[in-house]
């Protein structure tokens, strides 16, 4: 078995190679012959700049002594974490995880380094590192396992957002997690976490976790408003909050749980949370940006009203919402509206369906992802089958579940899956024979996919 030689018994062997004297190299790497000397004979210990010039220097790739590194300046070294902290930058920015999580594997069993490597994801996570702030995160929520700590509780709302993306079914397990969590966060975070938590469970069709954040948000805004008002914490406060002023928060929850009694049903229960965010009056802030949230909230409550009375029946506003919605970016979220109408009161959209063609035709996916604008694409065109079917509309039906059902796989939504299979089955004889083939190879592949899982999880339980 081939030994591999040192950091140091490879820069002596190049010198020698190259015939380079200790202050030629020390020229070529910007560091001084002492340097240089103390390096080699060991008798100094190398940091990650200086390994860096000295790899750039023998024309080798940045992370070339990377795991020798590890091996040699942290596993065989006192622990310093001031010394290794920049190597971990360093292997963030080269993309050397297996370094990063070998060099701070030293660190983990040590409490006394948990709040270091607890800001270094922080910034890590702010900086856009996401996963690799995940893996400091994970292992820091296991040494504080064991107490009740903001700190974890802080761990665990990183890792939801981070996990937080297209899978449905990823998206549900990661905000179960977090629940429990969530009493333990400051207040200002509270709000924001109910806040991510209700969109969660809103992408999800959750309807009564979604009232149920929504409200907890709203009564934690309530308090923490008539807190600011009446102490000084109001500049200190409004520097955390990440989603507005303070009292959209409070407008938001009324909006989330209008949105959920209208989903469940209980329109006039819906009304009643819409009129609470189209009341701004008791607003004190009139800045900019306070009048900005005022007026979105505003024709939030307009075009929802209309939504509101379209779904318990009222046709009549079925033209003015139409014009209002004209200039709607997301357009689906709004058709949806009008499809599940017509399908529930028997209504002829067919027109309105033409005019949005174009739009539906160019719309491009948000970036980054929203979980609720996804599932709502995904629903609209399981609506839009559910029409065109129920019309007569074969050929066209059948294209629209399709795309209904490759949507709903892409974002893993169980519900939805099971809603474009039913609908599949009770119009199957309709169906061209090619169409049935493509159906049931995309819900094979589906099939094989959660069998592969349910494997995995029954061999590992």
């Amino acid at each position: 078995m081939e030994i591999t030689p040192t950091i140091r018994a490879e820069i002596e062997r190049y010198l020698k190679q190259k015939s380079l004297s200790m202050t030629q190299f020390g020229n070529i790497t910007s560091l001084n012959v002492g340097t240089v000397s103390s390096i080699i004979t060991g008798n100094r210990s190398l940091s990650v700049n200086q390994l860096d010039r000295i790899t750039m220097g023998m024309n080798l790739p940045p992370d070339y002594f990377y795991e020798r590194f590890v091996e040699e300046c942290v596993e065989e070294s006192p622990l310093n974490w001031r010394r290794v902290k920049p190597f971990v930058y360093r292997c963030v920015e080269l993309g050397r995880l297996d370094c990063l999580q070998r060099a701070v594997s030293m660190f983990l069993d040590s409490p006394i380094y948990t709040h270091s490597l607890f800001e270094l994801a922080e910034d890590l996570f702010h900086k856009g590192y996401r996963d690799t702030a995940a893996y400091l995160y994970e292992n820091v929520a296991v040494s504080e396992r064991k107490q009740h700590s903001e700190r974890l509780a802080l761990c665990q709302y990183r890792l939801f957002s981070i996990r937080i993306g297209k899978d449905q079914a990823q998206n549900l397990q990661a905000a179960a997690k977090f629940e429990p969590f969530v009493d333990r966060l400051d207040e200002v975070d509270q709000l924001d976490a109910f806040k991510d938590l209700a969109n969660v469970y809103r992408s999800l069709s959750m309807w009564d976790k979604v009232y149920k954040f929504s409200c907890q948000m709203y009564k934690l805004g309530q308090v923490q408003y008539d807190l600011v008002h009446n102490s000084k914490k109001e500049t200190e406060l409004k520097n955390k909050l990440r989603s507005g002023p303070l009292f959209a928060y409070i407008a938001y929850a009324e909006l989330m749980c209008a949105h959920a009694c209208d989903a469940k049903g209980s329109h006039k229960q819906a009304l009643e949370h819409i009129q609470g965010y189209a009341d701004l009056s008791w607003v004190k802030e009139n800045d900019d940006e306070s009048l900005y949230w005022k007026n979105q909230f505003q024709q939030w409550a307009k075009i929802n009203t209309y939504v509101n009375g379209l779904m318990s029946g009222d046709i009549s506003v079925l033209s003015d919402y139409v014009e209002y919605i004209s200039g709607e970016q997301h357009i689906f979220n709004e058709l949806l509206n009008i499809v599940e109408a017509a399908n529930k009161y028997n209504i002829d959209v067919d027109h309105i369906l033409h005019r949005f063609e174009p739009k539906i035709a160019s719309y491009k996916e948000p970036s980054p992802v929203e979980p609720f604008l996804l599932q709502q694409q995904a629903r609209f065109w399981y609506k839009l089958a559910k029409y065109s079917l129920n019309k007569g509309r074969y050929p066209y039906g059948f294209k629209c579940l399709i795309k209904a059902l490759e949507k709903s796989v892409t974002i893993n939504h169980v519900l939805l899956i099971a809603n474009c299979v039913g609908l599949f089955f009770d119009f199957k004889t309709h169906a061209a024979p090619e169409v049935q083939t493509q159906f049931q190879s995309i819900y094979r592949e589906v099939w094989k996919s959660n069998d592969k899982k349910d494997s995995f999880n029954l061999n590992n339980s």
